[in-house]
């Protein structure tokens, strides 16, 4: 059986491999892909494996990315972090999954919940399983977030956010009527928590808010400056190397 693993923690994804070649001598792994980007090139160019082992959230997006762009030809077991709402979710669906952190356990029973189903499975029923497992997935996100502001505790809608920025060590969120609070999560974890629909990772300082966006202008080589519809403490610089990136998101539904 060959199998694909697509996974951007390297560390996580040797280890599902050794777990794999330990379970069955029989398993080919046909490759390691650590993003969206590589795994819809190699889809691509690649006659499709038996199985594919899949993280949701990768380093340049989400593999539902992938699997809109190229409809599998073989069953999907997800690899997931997520909670116990989305491994019920899994659990419905003809696509199976591992809730990390994997075990030889945990795999050998995805396994064989794919040997029990491999016979019914088809493209077109693995393409409705990921819209509805993306569809799902859109509710894990914040809508809300909780600041401390004196003795309060205050929830600020995610959706009245413009921009996240982080102040030396301090993240600070701006809202679109000019409220400012500051917050105890790291601009990382608040990357992870909310929609990558809405909010993009702009560089190492700045989290903004699609609606904010005003305007783009060209920057130093082949750089991208955003102005945004509020005032930022600082020039919004997107990389070289994230101004494709950043101009399709912005494009994108």
């Amino acid at each position: 059986m060959k199998v694909l693993i697509i996974e951007d923690e390297i560390k996580a994804a040797k280890e599902l491999e050794r777990i794999l070649l330990a379970l069955d001598y029989n398993i080919q792994i046909v490759g390691i892909i650590d993003s969206v980007k590589n795994a819809i090139i190699y889809l691509s160019k690649h006659i499709h494996p038996d199985l594919i082992f899949s993280d949701i959230q990768l380093a340049d997006g989400m593999c539902f990315d992938i699997y809109n762009k190229i409809t599998p030809k073989c069953p999907i077991i997800f690899c997931t972090a997520f909670d116990e709402y989305m491994v019920n979710a899994f659990e419905t669906s003809a696509v199976s999954y591992i809730l990390k952190p994997i075990t030889k356990s945990k795999i050998g029973t995805a396994l064989e919940k794919y040997e029990q189903m491999k016979s019914v499975f088809a493209p077109a029923q693995t393409s409705k399983d990921i819209d509805a497992l993306s569809h799902k997935l859109k509710y894990l996100y914040k809508t809300a977030l909780l600041v401390n502001q004196r003795e309060k505790i205050i929830p600020i809608p995610v959706k009245d956010i413009a921009f996240f920025y982080l102040d030396n060590t301090m993240v600070k969120i701006l809202t679109f009527n000019h409220q400012r609070y500051s917050i105890s999560s790291s601009l990382d974890d608040l990357e992870r928590n909310v929609d990558p629909q809405i909010f993009y990772r702009a560089n190492r300082k700045f989290l903004i808010n699609r609606d904010a966006v005003l305007s783009i202008e060209r920057y130093f080589s082949r750089k991208l400056a955003i102005k945004l519809k509020e005032e930022t403490p600082e020039t919004i610089v997107v990389s070289k190397a994230k101004a494709s990136d950043f101009l399709n998101w912005l494009e994108s539904v």
